[in-house]
């Protein structure tokens, strides 16, 4: 069994001297490959000093003194050292100088509690800086966490320090094959365990970073969303049921605008405002981004708000479950063989409304409220390509007659 030393050393600082000649000794102590180095308050004349036997020199009554608290000095040190070995699994050359100290000793910190400090000082900052589904999302994160440390450790908790590359990779497979989460879902959630590392580090809980070297696996998009013929089958179906025809109005709405659920449930009469150019915006803020954004509404878009709009509500109010389970009701009865949920309209709200109608990429970042372009051109890129595919067949085509 291999046994770590601790190696004190002292040094005369010889920069240092002062007036009267003498310079201060230093001790250093080396210890897992890390040093510290500190003052031990005392000074001696560098001729006096033999470094060699650590001692100074001759032995005289004066050197005496200065040889018997050095002596004092490293004997300290050798009692934290022995405590920290029988008291502590895994320490460092801070905590033995702290322990020498007679100061507390850091505590090593486990994942789980950066992870319960992460979440508490964002519950708390729920509707100021996040939604309560981000929020909800860390929470869900660190259970996924737990459950993979039970299933491979069965403990439901790991410290800091213990964290590696090979525990993020490890943690990939296990959301992939126990989970059966796709992909993105998975990069995500690594995405989430990685913020919660940034905040250890920040808070020096944590030396190294064991992201480093991790590379997320890389996530082909396909973007699912309605073409301008299913968009226009489901604009003109009449519905029998009620319910169904207003989650069809709102999910038209949607593919009009683009709002998310959230700002689309939110949606205020205080939202719309006429600007510049005389025409009906809507103006607010982008709760996931916390970015304001603008965009004009379209006539369709401005047809269903006249449908709905009320002294107290501008639209129906249904919970983001119940719209999704409604959608797929309706995309079953108009024979559209898609996935429906909320978040396709948003997508057609870019494809087949704006891309599709040669809006430029920059603009629809805009009207879409991302915070980056390069997430706009990340979904989109393929939808893009496909749009000037046709186009320059078109081309072709005119050019042969």
């Amino acid at each position: 069994m291999t046994t770590n030393t601790l190696k004190i050393l002292f040094l005369l600082q010889k920069v240092r001297t002062n007036k009267r000649g003498n310079a201060p000794l230093r001790c250093r102590l080396t210890y897992l490959g890390a040093r510290k180095i500190f003052s031990t308050g005392l000074f001696i004349n560098p001729s006096n000093w033999n470094s060699t036997l650590q001692k100074a020199i001759p032995t005289d009554t004066e050197h005496s003194q200065v040889n018997t608290q050095l002596s004092l000095i490293k004997q300290e040190i050798n009692q934290a050292f022995l405590f920290l070995q029988v008291q502590k699994d895994q320490f460092d050359v801070d905590d033995i100088y702290l322990k020498y100290k007679g100061e507390d000793v850091k505590q090593a910190k486990s994942l789980i509690e950066v992870f319960e400090l992460h979440n508490s000082r964002m519950e708390k900052l729920i509707g100021k800086e996040y939604s309560k589904s981000t929020y909800s999302k860390f929470v869900e994160a660190k259970q996924h966490t737990q459950d993979f440390l039970y299933y491979t450790t069965k403990k439901r908790n790991i410290q800091l320090e213990d964290i590696s590359l090979k525990f993020i990779q490890d943690f990939d497979f296990y959301l992939k094959t126990q989970k059966n989460f796709k992909q993105i879902t998975i990069n995500k959630s690594i995405q989430r365990v990685s913020k919660i590392i940034k905040l250890a580090l920040g808070e020096g809980f944590l030396v190294t970073n064991p992201f480093l070297l991790y590379k997320p696996k890389k996530v082909i998009n396909n973007v699912t969303y309605l073409t301008p013929e299913e968009l226009c089958s489901l604009e003109n179906y009449v519905f029998s049921q009620k319910r169904l025809e207003q989650v069809r109005d709102m999910f038209v709405f949607c593919c009009y605008t683009g709002l998310p659920y959230q700002e689309m449930a939110s949606l205020e009469p205080k939202n719309i405002v006429k600007k510049f150019d005389n025409k009906l915006w809507i103006d607010m803020y982008r709760q996931k981004t916390k970015k304001q954004f603008s965009l004009p509404l379209l006539p369709k878009a401005l047809d269903i708000l006249d449908k709905y709009k009320t002294d107290k509500e501008l639209l129906p109010i249904i919970s983001n479950q119940k719209f999704n389970s409604y959608i797929k009701e309706v995309a079953e009865i108009i024979g559209i063989e898609k996935k429906l949920t909320h978040h396709v309209g948003r997508k057609t709200f870019a494809t087949t409304v704006l891309l599709y109608n040669d809006v430029p990429m920059e603009i629809v970042s805009e009207l879409l409220g991302h915070s980056k372009m390069s997430t706009t051109q990340e979904h989109y890129a393929k939808v893009v390509q496909k749009r000037v595919s046709e186009q320059v067949s078109n081309l072709s085509d005119r050019l042969k007659k």
